[in-house]
């Protein structure tokens, strides 16, 4: 991955194009203000995103399981009129 080095101000005006520009060329802008590094924008590999998304459901389920907040298939299915 390529990074590159941008103002704030110029990241500000432009955002729309940085923003699709770090996605479809996989470019790392680092947004400087006063020559500090204060953002970083990353394109977002979707998969990557997803599994991680999964995983901290699935954590959190998991959690409410051994906690007993739990529905039986029946209650769920009553819930939606199934039975």
């Amino acid at each position: 991955m390529v990074s590159k080095f941008i103002g704030v101000k110029e990241f500000r005006q432009n955002i729309s194009k940085y923003s699709t520009e770090a996605l479809h060329k996989n470019i790392r802008f680092i947004i400087l203000k006063k020559n500090v590094p204060i953002l970083e924008v990353n394109p977002i590999d979707e998969k990557k995103y997803a599994y991680v998304r999964l995983s901290e459901e699935l954590s959190t389920s998991e959690a409410q399981i051994k906690n007993g907040h739990f529905f039986t298939q029946e209650e769920v299915m009553r819930e939606f009129n199934l039975l």
